[in-house]
């Protein structure tokens, strides 16, 4: 019997305010995408290079994810969200002090910073989301939030790409701003941009401060003894992990590359804001309209079985991204985010359901696989740089075999309660 404050208004109030979190942080991660075409140009980049803001982003996963766990079993959720959001806050001012002083190692802390307070939001929300009802309903409502997610983030790519990549700067194949004046003009986008986060940001504030007490009621009870390192117990857990790590990192790498790959002569040759436009509207488009519809064949189909099939097409069209040049190539690597779409949160409901470790823990762990975020982008950006970026697709195509067997074990393996979050087992 499903607990009765996580079933009435209380909980539905708790699940519309989370879902704004999720439309949030998509927004502001989505930005690293443009963001990275800016800094290339703005600082003389090689993709290696670029890519460490990927790299200072998505480390904070594996950095902050278990402390945020053990923080979320002391504070509770309203008061670990707010705390996370006002890191965040302070994360987009330490943008503007790095464009004053035109310093990109500042940067990248600054990166790291917004994104460790997006981990500690993805610690206490996606089990929020994914536990506020009934529990056979679980897939569906995470897949829910995270269709809100994917909006976000074709929200945050067309504004991010308007604002920093728009105007005669970035006219062409742009890869490296020579004059200073023209400089001081692109380190002003940026801020600009930033500062829309942040503006944002105190808004969430306020719509968290004054639902707390909702979110506090409806949220399943923590434990603050809990250990974050129970999940490491868990061999699901692990495996959950493993394909969190693995579908995130193939994510990123595919959209921090793809504005650079359609810019190029051999692929669309078109110039970078417009590239960044066709990869909101193709690629986190795709995503955001696989997730709705991912949203209601998860009511009907299993959840393993549609992983394992969303996961096979996507290491398929990786694959032709590589192998195919020209707008064929383009067209495979930007329909990889309709496939993407509901990756994440079926991989993370599905763990929490086969996992016999808390949630916190669990989500802790699965929010620390997203260093993947960090790693595999590097690697990408590596493999372009002597390869071209066309060989770089190698890697996403790699990790998303690596999920199709994540999928194909939890097919043969029925799932069993989460300890201390009264999940019963799926039907599926």
């Amino acid at each position: 019997m499903v607990d009765q404050r996580r079933s009435g208004s209380g909980a539905r109030t708790a699940f519309i305010t989370v879902t704004c979190l999720f439309f949030a942080w998509g927004a502001i991660t989505s930005n690293n995408d443009p963001l990275i075409a800016a800094l290339r140009a703005i600082y003389s980049l090689s993709y290696t290079e670029a890519l460490l803001t990927q790299f200072a982003f998505f480390l904070a996963y594996g950095v902050v994810s278990l402390p945020a766990a053990a923080v979320l079993g002391r504070l509770g959720h309203s008061r670990t969200i707010l705390a996370s959001l006002a890191l965040m806050v302070a994360a987009c001012l330490l943008v503007q002090l790095s464009s004053a002083v035109q310093t990109y190692s500042l940067a990248l802390l600054a990166l790291f910073l917004l994104a460790s307070g997006i981990t500690a939001l993805q610690v206490a929300a996606n089990p929020l989301a994914a536990l506020l009802g009934a529990p056979e309903r679980s897939h569906f409502r995470l897949t829910l939030a995270q269709s809100f997610n994917s909006l976000g983030v074709v929200f945050g790519v067309h504004v991010g790409s308007r604002v920093m990549l728009s105007g005669d700067i970035f006219e062409g194949d742009q890869s490296v701003i020579t004059d200073p004046v023209a400089r001081i003009a692109a380190h002003a986008a940026v801020d600009r941009a930033f500062l829309l986060i942040a503006i944002f940001l105190v808004g969430l504030m306020a719509l968290i401060w004054f639902t707390r007490r909702r979110i506090d009621d409806a949220a399943p009870p923590g434990d603050p003894l809990a250990s974050p390192l129970a999940a490491l117990k868990s061999r699901w857990a692990m495996f959950g992990a493993l394909s969190i790590f693995l579908y995130v990192g193939a994510e990123v790498a595919i959209g921090s590359l793809m504005i650079n790959f359609l810019n190029q002569p051999g692929v669309l040759g078109i110039p970078l804001a417009t590239a960044g436009a066709m990869l909101a509207n193709f690629y986190w488009g795709g995503a955001l309209v696989g997730r709705f519809i991912g949203s209601f064949l998860l009511t009907r189909v299993a959840a393993p079985r549609l992983l394992g099939g969303a996961a096979a097409m996507a290491a398929l069209l990786s694959f032709l991204a590589f192998a195919l040049e020209g707008p064929a190539a383009a067209y495979c690597a930007l329909g990889v985010g309709l496939f993407n779409s509901i990756m994440f949160p079926t991989i993370f409901s599905i763990t929490l359901e086969r996992s016999g470790a808390p949630s916190a823990s669990t989500s802790g762990l699965l929010c620390m696989a997203i260093v993947g975020g960090a790693i595999l982008p590097y690697l990408a950006g590596s493999i372009a740089d002597v390869a071209g970026l066309g060989a770089a697709f190698i890697v996403p195509a790699v990790a998303y075999v690596g999920i199709v067997a994540f999928a194909a074990a939890a097919a043969r393996r029925r799932s069993h309660h989460v300890k201390g979050a009264a999940m019963a087992p799926s039907p599926h």
